[in-house]
């Protein structure tokens, strides 16, 4: 087994591709399909053949390139089991249960349900690494669509329990904006004023935030944070369990 390479491709109008390649079998995969065309592209320029697709959940940002690259390339189609019927293609619904590998490199799903009831979190263990989609995100979360706030507390829960050196890859471009509605949410943490001067000088640049860690989302991330005194005093939440305190935030993300 040999290590990964990644590849984050921007999508779209805030998207990402993730390409995923294993040298030594010459396996390639992608994490959701937003577009084909610029998938396709990326793949040809790195003389890549595309042999799995794993989709996060099915909104069409994430899925609409799937029809093409399956026929293109005969890839198969890993998805989650409760969106079978939502995803085009899908040749394989995982839940939670489900055991699954990418060229020696073991996968484990994630049931992380909020954004839509069926989305997954792709995590790979030995490779330090995990895929969120719309769950998580660089310094914020996803709409809640489909569940309720308990929900995706709960989803976010379990993916902020992954080891904290854990790199994370996200499906959208949204961590400038997200920065800025968490200054106003807890203005004091240093670990925040660090991670939005290394963002805007990285988005200045052209350059894309992510990945983000597991250590650097719980030391910033007001979504994660809900546990954080001055977070709780500035809502007026003292005493509120912690998914209360996270749907007040979510809610004021919404109006933001």
């Amino acid at each position: 087994m040999g290590s990964l390479e990644i590849v984050l491709l921007p999508c779209l109008a805030d998207n990402y591709c993730v390409l995923l390649h294993e040298p030594e079998s010459g396996q390639t995969a992608i994490v959701d399909a937003p577009h084909a065309g610029t998938i396709k592209t990326a793949l040809n320029a790195r003389n890549w053949r595309l042999n799995h697709i794993f989709v996060t959940h099915h909104h069409t940002d994430h899925t609409a390139g799937i029809p093409e690259l399956k026929g293109h390339f005969g890839a198969s189609v890993t998805g989650p089991e409760a969106e079978a019927d939502r995803i085009p293609g899908l040749t394989r619904g995982v839940t939670a249960s489900t055991r699954l590998d990418f060229a020696g490199h073991p996968i484990e799903v994630i049931e992380t349900p909020g954004h839509t009831l069926g989305h997954v979190t792709y995590h790979l263990p030995q490779d330090s690494v995990a895929f969120t989609g719309d769950t998580l995100f660089s310094l914020g979360c996803g709409r809640i669509f489909e569940g309720d706030p308990q929900m995706m507390w709960d989803s976010l829960s379990k993916i902020a329990a992954l080891p904290d050196d854990t790199r994370i890859y996200c499906g959208h471009e949204y961590t400038l904006s997200n920065a800025r509605f968490a200054t106003n949410v807890e203005p004091e943490n240093e670990a925040l004023k660090a991670r939005v001067a290394e963002i805007e000088a990285l988005r200045a640049a052209g350059k894309p935030t992510l990945p983000t860690t597991i250590e650097a989302e719980k030391a910033a991330n007001p979504f994660l944070r809900p546990q954080s005194r001055r977070i709780r005093a500035r809502l007026g939440l003292d005493g509120a369990p912690d998914w209360e305190v996270f749907a007040h935030l979510r809610q004021l993300k919404n109006k933001a």
